[in-house]
């Protein structure tokens, strides 16, 4: 006979998501997409405690709707955070939960089939859209778009995962392994749902950029003319210097949609867009350091905000770290 755990793993992690969910509305002072990813990967988790654990047979009714919510909260969450504002048609991702209700009602058999697929195909859409680059994201900051991309990459394979359990639940139901229907339950899926909820927190899946919430223009030019009005306005305006620049912020600015913009942006220097930013910030800063700034004056003043980053690309370009390339130019002058 196999025991389950005294304090059961996923009331374990419930209290975590609900914790760490406070703790985001008391720093934001509201809850946003994200923060209600969290809370409901929490109340999931809290119903496989209630149901496996304490055999609360009324919860598991709920226990496959809820279930059904997450995928489509984590595909709208990253659209609404990193993609574009809310559309009435998102409304339609209620289905699944409907369907759910109604299989749950007519033909619980289905629910077999039904979640781990649910899961699968929201899996694979966020995949496939982080897939497309780094300029999928037009509303992440272009200093965090890198780290946002692996943030959701996650987030969408977690989703995947999280159909296997269903699977694994099924296989050792026909195997003769009842018993372990609980463990993988509690373990696998609470996990997992730590995971979702953990990753979803970090400050590179969010945004704070309300005027990046517009529809793309209409406007349509080609390549040359983008090139020469990007040119233009980066000499001239210096966006790259804003911290908070993101790709709809700079398409905004410039009048172009994204799309055609970070297409653009691609094809002429071979880079998406957010290395084409800091490139530029990169030599704003070489530039600030040899007029007298300090490294770190130079780094904030260039348009980054972590010292990481700014290492990180500063090699990438360089090819040395600052403090090295200092030395070489100060050795350069003085001969």
């Amino acid at each position: 006979m196999v025991l389950m755990p005294t304090f059961p793993i996923p009331f374990f992690v419930a209290l975590v998501l609900f914790a760490i969910a406070l703790r985001l509305w008391q720093a934001r002072r509201g809850f946003g997409p994200l923060s209600g990813l969290l809370i409901l990967c929490a109340v999931q988790s809290l119903i496989i405690a209630l149901a496996q654990h304490y055999e609360v047979a009324e919860i598991r009714i709920l226990q496959p709707v809820t279930a059904t919510l997450i995928p489509p909260a984590a595909w709208l969450s990253y659209q609404i955070t990193a993609v574009r504002r809310p559309h009435r048609i998102d409304l339609l991702h209620v289905l699944g939960p409907l369907i759910s209700i109604t299989a749950l009602v007519t033909a619980p058999q289905f629910l077999d089939i039904l979640i781990p697929g649910v899961f699968v195909v929201y899996g694979v859409l966020i995949l496939n859209h982080v897939m497309q680059g780094a300029d999928a994201q037009p509303k992440v900051l272009l200093s965090r778009v890198a780290i946002s991309w692996r943030i959701w990459f996650v987030i969408g394979l977690s989703l995947i995962v999280s159909a296997a359990s269903d699977i694994l639940i099924t296989t050792s139901q026909i195997a003769g392994y009842e018993a372990f229907r609980p463990w993988i339950i509690s373990v696998f899926s609470a996990v997992n749902l730590l995971v979702i909820g953990l990753v979803s927190l970090s400050p590179h899946a969010q945004t704070d950029n309300p005027d990046d919430l517009g529809d793309p223009l209409p406007l349509q030019d080609p390549d040359p003319l983008v090139w020469e009005r990007v040119s233009v306005y980066m000499a001239e305006h210096k966006p790259y210097l804003d911290a908070d620049l993101t790709l709809g912020r700079l398409s905004r600015k410039l009048g172009i949609p994204a799309k055609p913009l970070s297409s653009t942006i691609n094809r002429v220097t071979g880079g998406n867009v957010s290395r084409f930013i800091n490139e530029a910030r990169i030599r704003a800063a070489q530039q600030a350091i040899l007029d007298g700034d300090s490294i770190t004056d130079a780094m904030l003043s260039s348009g980054f905000n972590t010292k990481s980053n700014f290492n990180r690309e500063f090699r990438r370009i360089v090819g040395e770290s600052p403090s090295a390339w200092l030395r070489k130019e100060q050795h350069r002058m003085h001969d």
